[in-house]
């Protein structure tokens, strides 16, 4: 049985992948986690995400400094009853999880790449290794017969060695190996001779590489012996998270044919990604940057409001217009703490109980649409 991950950087997005059917998910606190700019989690938010999901995995994946030992065994200690296992790439970590008898798996951080270092970490007490970014389907094969395997099929790939990056340090001291990368390699850049001559670089953004994208041969990978797929994205928005689960959980369950996965294609093109790369599965990527400096999304999002009012007996929401303006034919898309994503294409609309054809910001309107709550937020979704 292949587990699916999905990240989780906010409730919100943790909704969003649990209503799409991903097995587990992953997350970090707001201390010791590669993502420290997303919004992260509280320990205290641990019984209600443990009520939510069928398996919670937490990552504590950064350097770890001696001053910081205390904290980290303390955060250990406390979300041992509600986490399934520990994500960690130093190995102080890895000997606390043993301590405290919490089931550990090797953070991709640790390179792993060949079959003796796997066998070192499973010596060590691993029960699973998020292998290198760096192998191709024949490598992971071998390893798989070692100790069960977990890759990332989809998402932001780093030109450094599985992300050990250091530009960030240099240019503005902030750390990808403490979690806090910039991601100055997304930028565009002039190159300079020593007689002062100056080009702009215009192909491509040369530091930055394209987001990998497994599905085509999702059957490959599991013929491979990997055990878990895991979704790239703490830092991405709830959409996100619930297309590339809802696309990959096909993929696992079902034979997709080469026009159901062009489809899930399509579907994956609409939220963030900076085009698509196959990564070192196939073989190794030659040329494969990006040439957009953000997102070549083909479809995005704006806020307009929030949902004062459902009334669950009749499905209406009463929404107020915070900006934009929303007409008939609209296509929203509604979220919450608590609400899955709901995407709908306006019908009818109501104001005082007359039908209007179009509202702008500050008018209420009342807006036929499936189960969301109060506070609820409104999106109109915007085609590229």
């Amino acid at each position: 049985m292949i587990e699916l991950l999905a990240p989780a950087g906010n409730f919100k997005c943790l909704v969003a992948a649990v209503n799409a059917g991903c097995d587990a998910v992953y997350f970090g606190l707001k201390e010791f986690n590669m993502r420290a700019m997303a919004k992260n989690f509280d320990i205290s938010d641990l019984p209600k995400m443990r009520k939510m999901s069928k398996k919670l995995y937490l990552t504590l994946n950064t350097i770890i400094y001696d001053e910081e030992l205390k904290r980290v065994e303390t955060i250990i200690k406390k979300s041992k009853k509600y986490v399934d296992a520990i994500i960690c790439s130093d190995i102080a970590v890895m000997m606390l999880c043993k301590k405290y008898k919490v089931p550990f798996h090797v953070s991709t951080q640790c390179s792993v790449s060949n079959s003796e270092t796997a066998k070192f970490y499973k010596k060590l007490g691993a029960k699973r290794i998020v292998l290198a970014r760096e192998l191709n389907l024949k490598q992971i094969k071998k390893i798989s017969k070692i100790i069960p395997v977990e890759v990332f099929v989809h998402g932001a790939m780093c030109v450094s060695v599985s992300g050990r990056c250091f530009t960030s340090q240099f240019l503005f001291n902030k750390s990808a190996n403490r979690g806090e990368c910039l991601q100055p390699c997304r930028r565009s850049y002039f190159v300079k001779d020593e007689e002062g001559n100056e080009l702009r670089v215009n192909n491509n953004y040369i530091f930055s590489a394209k987001d990998l994208c497994a599905l085509p041969f999702v059957k490959d990978l599991k013929k491979a012996g990997v055990s878990a797929f895991k979704i790239e994205g703490r830092n991405r928005e709830p959409e996100y998270v619930d297309k590339t689960v809802r696309a990959y959980r096909k993929a696992i369950d079902n034979n997709l044919t080469n026009k159901e996965i062009q489809k899930e294609l399509k579907e994956l093109k609409k939220v963030y990604n900076r085009k698509f790369s196959s990564g070192f599965f196939l073989k190794n990527p030659v040329n494969d940057f990006s040439d957009v400096e953000y997102s070549n999304a083909t479809q995005t999002k704006r806020f307009i409001g929030k949902v004062k009012h459902y009334y669950d007996k009749i499905k209406v929401a009463l929404i107020y217009m915070n900006a934009g303006e929303l007409k008939i034919g609209d296509e929203i898309m509604i979220t919450g703490n608590t609400t899955p994503i709901i995407y709908h294409k306006i019908k009818s609309m109501e104001i005082e109980n007359k039908k209007v054809d179009k509202v702008k910001k500050g008018q209420e309107v009342a807006i036929k649409v499936p189960v969301c709550r109060k506070g609820d937020e409104i999106y109109k979704v915007i085609k590229k």
